[in-house]
Parts: structure tokens; sequence; C-alpha cells
């Protein structure tokens, strides 16, 4: 199939016509669509080009609570997001912790076909932060699989962590920890440790809980030689922590979610559990030091921790309430909104943190290249200029867990192509 794209942006480029051609970009310029036969003529007029966007950390829910997220809907609500790759969390029933349960995950994934699934295996059995799961054979599966986490929880114990992290070196792997000591707070803890959380009678959880687990995993990383990914960074604190690691030399990478560039503890003053997650919402004060450290690549990249819920389960008193919000369809909206519009980031530095630099981190090889003659098209369409008020139930998710209800942001995805055939067009599944 030949794709005529006409007119793109292609990040500082200009503007160009890309040709794909069997799953590749197979010509890039001022191309004439009369010299070869042409299936599909797309006018990007206005719309830049970036490489498809990667998510380090997605909830599928599937296997064990497809009502509330299905790896196809999921996939689905990816593709709309401009997603061409997402890493499916191992907190799944049963729990991805051997090689045929990281398999089962690649083939569903597969068999949805809109987004590239890769499954993320657990670092210990059942997640029980006790024993190492089968690290060796979900790495030389069919899977291949490259990143562990116990996500939703923390590997606490720090001999555990150690061996995790020795083990995984031997195949390129990266342990993406949970920074939370649950010594400091625990699995009650739902609102940033302050003045708001003692008003509100709700449990604290503060931010030297997951900062020293930062700094612990960071001293391991330097201690094996191998690599750590901090997941969902959520405080000042752990952001001076990861810029000493780096300037160490350790091998360090961190992620940040979208709802943590832009939302801060004080939505929680209405009890609202749409807005509990884990780690909470931080004061502005933490979500100001987040964006620069993004901007400055102290922090890495852009994860999601889309976390859709059943309603059941969402709509308890907030104590009560499951931890977290969709984040899969609305994330490159967010952070054009809170980073590019604000003069942070441009669309180089938007592509580096939400699809090359993620890419890297998981060993990805077709995906976050560049735009260029050869390589795999893994595209997204991006209208910078479009304005979108978000619509929970417009949502392809299963959950309607959605934060950014009723908000209006700026810029979103027109198009999406996974190896050379698009998953979206004008903004709709195509």
């Amino acid at each position: 199939m030949n794709i005529l794209i006409k007119g793109a942006d292609l990040l500082g480029a200009g503007r160009q016509d890309v040709l794909i051609s069997d799953s590749v970009i197979s010509a890039i310029g001022t191309l004439d669509p009369s010299a070869r036969t042409i299936d599909e003529t797309i006018d990007a007029d206005g719309l830049v080009a970036l490489p498809g966007l990667v998510d380090l950390h997605t909830h599928l829910r599937e296997p064990g609570r497809e009502d509330a997220e299905t790896i196809a809907s999921g996939s689905a609500a990816a593709a709309i997001g401009g997603f061409t790759a997402i890493l499916a969390m191992a907190n799944t029933t049963p729990v991805t912790d051997t090689a045929e349960a990281a398999e089962r995950v690649l083939d569903l994934g597969r068999l949805a076909g809109l987004v590239d699934v890769q499954p993320v295996g657990a670092v210990t059995k059942e997640l029980g932060g006790e024993e190492l799961a089968e690290l060796g054979l979900m790495a030389h599966s069919r899977a291949q699989v490259r990143v562990f986490s116990d996500d939703g929880r923390c590997v606490a114990d720090a001999r555990v962590m150690r061996r995790a992290l020795e083990y995984v070196k031997a195949f390129g792997g990266v342990v993406s920890q949970h920074c939370q000591d649950p010594m400091l707070a625990d699995h009650n803890a739902c609102c940033h440790e302050g003045e708001l959380s003692g008003r509100l009678g709700l449990p604290g959880w503060p931010g030297v809980a997951e900062e020293v687990i930062v700094a612990r995993d960071v001293m391991l990383a330097r201690h094996t030689g191998s690599r750590v990914h901090v997941a969902h960074v959520s405080t000042a604190g752990s952001v001076e922590v990861i810029r000493w690691a780096k300037a160490q030399g350790i091998a360090v990478t961190a992620e940040v979610t979208p709802h943590h560039l832009m939302l801060t503890t004080d939505l929680v003053a209405g009890y609202d559990p749409t807005f509990k997650v884990n780690p909470p919402l931080r004061p502005s004060q933490d979500v100001e030091v987040l964006r620069a450290a993004l901007a400055d690549g102290t922090i890495d990249a852009v994860a999601t921790d889309h976390a859709p819920h059943a309603r059941h389960d969402k709509e308890h008193t907030f104590i009560d309430a499951a931890f977290g919000v969709l984040g899969l369809e609305t994330a490159l909206s967010v952070v054009s909104e809170v980073m590019v519009r604000a003069g942070l980031l441009d669309w180089v530095g938007v592509a580096q943190v939400m699809s090359v630099r993620p890419a890297r981190i998981a060993g990805l090889a077709r995906h976050g290249r560049p735009i260029a003659v050869g390589e795999p098209a893994n595209l997204t369409l991006v209208d910078p200029s479009a304005t979108v008020t978000v619509d929970r139930e417009a949502s392809l998710s299963l959950s309607r867990n959605n934060p950014w209800h009723g908000r209006k942001l700026t810029g979103a995805v027109h198009a999406t192509f996974l190896h050379g055939l698009p998953t979206v067009l004008k903004g709709e599944l195509a």
C-alpha cells in the first residue's frame, strides 16, 4: 500500500511530502503523485509529523479485569492518542510473571493490531516482593521482555531489588520501580501529606516516601552497574536525586505522567475519587519542578500510567476508591498544553520525550526512529492548533475515570500509522 502524506512539518525540516510504501518511508521531499501509484493521499497542511508515540506505562487489565479494560480497547485508545507502541504492566490476574503469560499478552496485542503491545514482566512472583519471577525466561521468550516492574507495589526489600538489577543486567533489561516506601506511605495513604490531607482527614502520602526509594535504587544501580527506571516521578526531591545520579554517571532514567504535569493536590479537596492516584497529586511547587525537569532532560520521558477502573471500583468514598486515571487518549494534548504552549518544549522535544527516549529505554528498535527514508513507518500526525474539549463518554476505553473531562486542551492527534498502515485518520479509528 502506497500512502502519500502531503506537506507535513517534519520537525523543523520544513513542509515536505512523505511516501509510505510496504511499511517503510520510501521517499521524502516534493513528490509528484502522478509518478507512482498512490492508494491514499493525506493532506497534512498545518500538521506536524512525529515518530509514533511510545508509552512506557500502560495498564490494560487483561487478563482478569476485562470489565475495566481489554487489550483491544486499550489498544484502540492508544491509537487514538497517537501511540504506536505501549508497554503493558504486569499487575494483571494472573500476574505477568512467567514466559507463557508474557507471550499471551503479546499475542492478544497482535490480534488487536492497532499498536505494538509489549508486555512488562513482574520483578517478583505474584508481585509479592520476595522471590524473583521468571526474568530470564521472559527475556528469552517470544515476548522478549526487557522491562520489569511490580508497579502498583514497590520492590521494598533492598536485597531483592539488588538481585533483580544484577539479573536483568545480563540481557540488557531494566527495572521500573514504583517508588513508595511502605513504612512511610502504606496502602491506605491516598493524599499528599500536608495541610490539606490533615484538614480532609485523609491518610498522608509524604514525598519522602518516594524520594528515599529513588535514592536507594540509584545507589543500587551504581553498585550493580545495571539500569533502573523511576516510574511516575512526582516530587521535587526525587528530581534532585535523579539529577545528582545522572551527574555521577549512574544508569537511571525517569518518567513523569501527564496528570502530574498539570493537576495539583488541591483538586482532592472535593473528595472526588477521580483524582485519587498513586503517587498522589502534589502541590504546584512540585509540578513546576517536574515541568522544568522534563524540559531540561533530567526526566527522560512522559508515560501515561493509564489506569482504567470499572465504576464499581472507582465510585466510592475517596479512601476506599481505586487508584488511577485514564491517560492514553489525552497525553499528547496535555503535553502540548503544559509544555509546548508554555514554551518549555518544541515539537522536536515532544518527539524526544514521547517517542525517541521511551523507545530507547524499552529497547523497541522499530519505534522512536527518525523520519527518514528507509525507516519504519510508525508515525503520528498532530494538529498543533486544534482545540479539543475532553468528553469522558467519547473515550474508547471501557472505563470512565477521566480526570480531563470538560477541560479544553490545545493540540490533537490527526492520524496514526503503524507499520505503514493508518490506524487513525482525522482523529477517528481508520
